[in-house]
């Protein structure tokens, strides 16, 4: 109960501030100008951090001139400028929708990959890493997600320009997916369901290596072996955690 409470304290104060920031300066309505003169605002908004303004901008061109010759482009920027003002869903949804009517669009990969950074940012949760809440046991959806579409950019897309950050970012996430496992395999440890955590731990192994959670995942199948009295998996398991981590306590 006391978790639930703490976790409805901080977002009601994230939307609220939220909600701040977006409302925080009167923006004057779009006026009625050409395309290109109201892109050329919308791109000094973007410039100067002005990201509401420019998603009002950007949205105002969308809808008057949605098949001009800069169509696709506002939509590329409006696909930043949400995701730079933290508004996921929205974000969320273009990039979709970018990718349902435009799969040959020269900008395919950037969108694949700022959708990545969007779902990557709504694990990110500045309130709840301040307050020091263990988030590892959430289930990683977003990071899931993200990690697809970076995969597709490595894949499909080797020359682009965002596939080194791309490789980087997979990595990263790879931990936090592995991170995920490690704290179901525990939770089993704790509910006394050894075969459920010493698979969890050997789905680690197989998915997730190599990564830092490899060793914990080892300890695990380990205690779960010896309590299942599996002692052929047990000392194999034992054996991989020597070769790879001697220092180990439970190496002798």
């Amino acid at each position: 109960m006391e978790k639930l409470t703490v976790k409805i304290i901080l977002t009601v104060l994230a939307l609220a501030l939220t909600g701040c920031s977006s409302s925080g300066a009167d923006i004057e309505k779009v006026p009625d100008k050409s395309a290109q003169s109201l892109f050329v605002d919308a791109r000094s908004a973007l410039d100067n951090g002005l990201y509401q303004k420019a998603i009002q901008i950007l949205g105002a061109i969308d809808s008057r001139f949605p098949f001009g010759p800069i169509s696709h482009q506002v939509q590329l920027d409006l696909i930043y400028a949400y995701y730079k003002s933290g508004d996921a869903a929205q974000g969320i949804a273009l990039t979709d929708r970018f990718l349902r009517l435009n799969p040959n669009n020269s900008n395919i990969d950037y969108v694949y990959y700022m959708r990545a950074l969007i779902n990557i940012s709504t694990e990110e949760n500045l309130f709840q890493d301040l307050a020091g809440i263990d988030r590892t046991d959430r289930d990683p959806e977003a990071s899931r997600s993200a990690f697809k579409d970076f995969k597709s950019i490595v894949t499909d897309f080797p020359d682009s320009k965002y596939a080194a950050d791309a490789r980087k970012r997979m990595i990263s996430i790879k931990s936090r997916l592995a991170q995920y496992e490690l704290a179901v395999a525990k939770y089993y440890i704790k509910r006394e369901a050894y075969a459920s955590a010493a698979n969890r731990g050997r789905y680690i192994l197989e998915y997730f290596a190599p990564s830092p959670e490899i060793e914990q995942a080892l300890e695990i199948m380990i205690e779960s072996y010896d309590k299942l009295a599996l002692n052929d998996l047990k000392k194999n398991a034992l054996q991989v955690l020597a070769a790879n981590y001697p220092n180990n306590p439970l190496v002798r």
